[in-house]
């Protein structure tokens, strides 16, 4: 059973839910030195992460990300740190980009 295990539905699609779940990895693997492996499928793709002390999968589909992580005996210590920062990590990725401002038209 996880000890970690966080839901997120969005509406973007397989294509672009890949591209934040690729995002992700790397994110993981640079910040937390995590070992990520990416499987690709027709109708959903998984992410498998690992490191000393956590392993779990990221599972990408069209209209939701389901992440699910155990956690070693030493790192479960820090299980509601962990689970807060994955869930911002998770609600930014998702997040709609924010429009960009127009410059004002330059007045003569």
């Amino acid at each position: 059973m996880p000890d970690i295990k966080l839901h997120r539905k969005h509406q973007l699609g397989l294509p672009a839910a890949r591209e934040i779940a690729l995002q992700w990895a790397e994110k993981a693997e640079e910040k937390f030195d995590m070992d990520c492996t990416y499987e690709e499928g027709d109708a959903q793709d998984t992410l498998y992460f690992t490191r000393a002390g956590i392993k779990g999968t990221l599972e990408v589909y069209p209209d939701a990300l389901d992440f699910q992580a155990e956690l070693g005996f030493l790192v479960s210590a820090f299980k509601n740190r962990i689970e807060t920062e994955l869930s911002e990590q998770l609600d930014k990725l998702l997040a709609p980009a924010a429009p960009r401002k127009r410059k004002a038209a330059a007045k003569k």
